[in-house]
């Protein structure tokens, strides 16, 4: 006789997070308690998996589908067969490796919860950091955007459609996110899609949606994209500083203004014509005049593309703010391409897999939830060695977790704190490679395939060779 129980795997929402260092006791266990995942699956009436013979509770969902983000294997079957692998470690009678169930559950996890997770996370991680991990005791937050790709459907094609340059077939469904991300702890903290072609689909148009997620009291900090009398202006009506490199289009002369030192001056901006996208009755509550900072910085680094840059910014204080620490400041701006970078290598965003819109919200979330707990336990481990978030490895923060999933998700709640406690204290000696100033050619040394790139449907192709073959 088989010595096994049901199929059902009585995971909680603290069991599922056990793996991200998550228990009180722990450094920042406040941050995502199960207790608030708990309810907001509740307040979406997120409900299912209740009988004593189903696997797939939210829980057990959550757990395998988070498992999905971080390792690499990112298939369902891969996620089916660590559910029952726990399922065994726990006594419990294994279930099939059939996917379709899982697939099922998947699909009723509504993206509003994953989004609400993923943003709490990076939000009430921000507010509880240490005072030297933030720049003169104000938080910093980095805006970029970038694309994603998914599989060539006609569903996701509907809403994402492909580059409008290439021929029908030819291309995969693209879409455009503008992320913000917190400068201390790298984490997510608003994020927003949209086609990557259309009216209001530009990276502009997304951050003026994403403004209102960033806090009075904050800098912005961007490149020169975002360099726009409009979004200045919308960003100090929320009390939002920002530190932006000067647009290409916009004239300077340093000549003019106030002084406040070589290259450094405060001059007034005025207010544009009003641009077709924005109506007469905001046009008229914009500022006539916009007080900035403008100071140029000499780039004496060998191997940068320029040597110099110009720097706008709301910051106008010279006493509090010197020039050199601004310019400091701007420099780390580079921390987003590599957390972006780290968003679509290391977790694979950067082609999606999952084939209608609807699923392609949830897998984005999904992602974002993992990304930003993984920084979560970076941060942890950051604490407890007495050193900044970024110095820790993503990487290896990835592995760690990987590696302890099964382990801590079956432990008891005092031999998870024991067990993690040792976890982070070793996870934090993981570090980035200090490389200062670091230079590298733009170039790969590895060739690509010598295949043609497809230039008509793949269906087209597939019944002309069959067409050649029968002749």
């Amino acid at each position: 006789m088989s010595s096994y129980s049901t199929s059902r795997v009585c995971l909680s929402f603290e069991q599922a997070l056990a793996s991200f260092h998550n228990d009180e006791g722990l450094p920042f266990a406040e941050v995502l308690p199960a207790d608030v995942v708990k309810q907001a699956f509740a307040d979406e009436e997120v409900a299912f998996g209740d009988t004593d013979e189903s696997v797939f509770t939210p829980a057990v969902v959550l757990w395998a589908f988070l498992s999905q983000v971080l390792e690499e294997d990112k298939s369902c079957r891969a996620a089916v067969s660590r559910i029952q692998t726990l399922q065994v470690a726990s006594g419990h009678k294994p279930c099939s490796l059939d996917t379709a169930a899982y697939c099922r559950a998947r699909a009723k996890l509504p993206a509003v919860v994953l989004q609400h997770l993923a943003l709490e996370t990076g939000r009430n991680l921000e507010t509880q950091v240490p005072k030297d991990w933030l720049w003169h005791g104000r938080s910093v937050t980095l805006v970029d955007g970038t694309t994603l790709t998914m599989p060539d459907t006609v569903a996701n094609q509907e809403v994402y459609p492909q580059m409008s340059s290439q021929d029908p077939g030819c291309g995969f469904p693209i879409l455009r996110m503008v992320v913000l991300l917190s400068l201390a702890t790298a984490c997510v903290t608003g994020m927003a899609v949209a086609p990557y072609e259309g009216k209001e689909t530009g990276e502009t148009a997304l951050l003026r949606k994403l403004l209102v997620d960033v806090k009075p009291g904050q800098i912005l900090l961007a490149d020169r994209y975002y360099c726009t009398y409009w979004l200045v202006a919308m960003a100090r009506a929320l009390d939002v500083d920002v530190v932006f490199r000067m647009h290409h289009l916009r004239d300077y002369d340093f000549r003019r203004g106030e002084q406040l030192g070589e290259d450094d001056h405060v001059v007034d901006w005025y207010r544009p014509r009003r641009p077709d996208w924005m109506d007469q009755a905001t046009y008229a509550t914009m500022p006539l005049i916009l007080t900035m900072r403008e100071l140029r910085v000499n780039i004496a680094t060998p191997g940068c593309r320029t040597d110099e840059i110009v720097i706008a910014t709301t910051l106008t204080d010279a006493v509090s703010f010197g020039k050199e620490e601004i310019a400091d400041l701007f420099h780390e701006r580079w921390h987003i391409e590599l957390d972006i970078r780290a968003i679509k290598q290391s977790l694979h965003l950067d082609h999606m897999r999952c084939k209608s819109p609807f699923m392609i919200d949830k897998e984005m979330w999904v992602h974002f939830l993992g990304y930003n707990l993984t920084r979560k336990v970076g941060c942890q481990a950051a604490l407890l060695q007495e050193v900044y978030p970024r110095e820790v490895s993503f990487t290896a923060t990835k592995q760690s977790i990987n590696a302890a999933r099964g382990q801590l998700t079956q432990a008891s709640p005092s031999e998870r704190v024991r067990q993690s406690s040792s976890l982070l204290k070793e996870i934090g000696k993981e570090r980035v490679g200090n490389r200062p100033d670091r230079v590298e050619p733009r170039k790969v040394k590895r060739r690509p395939k010598a295949y043609h790139h497809l230039r008509e449907p793949r269906a087209v192709l597939q019944a002309r060779l069959l067409e050649k073959s029968t002749e």
